[in-house]
């Protein structure tokens, strides 16, 4: 808790459950990244707390912050969180993908290596995003079609697009995934997901 990830308003460290304050109800999902945690409330709202050296937490800031603080610029709703290291991502009701935080290696997918203290749009993704996963430094999405679209560092090929490089800062398509993809899962330096038929890749 050192940087205030448990949202209880201290960096004391606990070792069993304390409330989030401010958080006593209408939570509907919560994520967590490298020192950052956030929930989706149940009206469709973002709110952060912990580490935010990067504006991971959105709020236009890079000061950590122990209690909950709301995410700036998210107008629609959001229907699914995912954090990263550092960076932190959301998919919105109309099938946006926004994200926001730490962007050396262009997790953030908005075609620049530059870090965000409030949410910027994917390129290429206004629409049709049905999940979103993010990684340590690289973020994946399937679209409504089945397709599989990763953005970010890819020095060990974590990005599936058969070109290991330092990143890409936009979405790059999967090799071999344009369709039937229907989860993915972003972990610290790779990719995986499962195909129409429970196949495992």
């Amino acid at each position: 808790n050192s940087n205030g990830q448990l949202g209880n308003d201290t960096t004391a460290a606990k070792f069993t459950p304390v409330g989030v304050s401010g958080l006593s109800n209408e939570a509907a999902v919560i994520v967590t990244g490298g020192w950052q945690t956030c929930a989706l409330m149940t009206g469709g709202d973002v709110k952060c707390w912990g580490d935010n050296a990067y504006g991971q937490l959105g709020d236009e800031t890079t000061e950590n912050r122990s209690t909950p603080v709301n995410v700036s610029g998210l107008t629609d709703d959001v229907a699914s969180l995912a954090a990263g290291y550092w960076h932190t991502c959301a998919r919105t009701a109309g099938g946006a993908a926004k994200c926001w935080g730490y962007n050396t290696d262009g997790e953030l997918g908005d075609g620049t290596t530059v870090e965000k203290t409030t949410p910027v749009d994917v390129i290429g993704l206004s629409s049709d995003v049905s999940v979103i996963s993010a990684g340590n430094w690289h973020t994946c999405a399937i679209t409504t079609g089945g397709g599989a679209k990763c953005w970010g560092y890819n020095y060990d090929g974590q990005l599936g697009n058969g070109t290991p490089s330092d990143y890409e800062s936009t979405p790059v398509n999967v090799s071999g995934l344009i369709s039937g993809v229907t989860a993915i899962a972003a972990g610290g330096d790779h990719s995986c997901v499962i195909t129409t038929g429970g196949k495992a890749q």
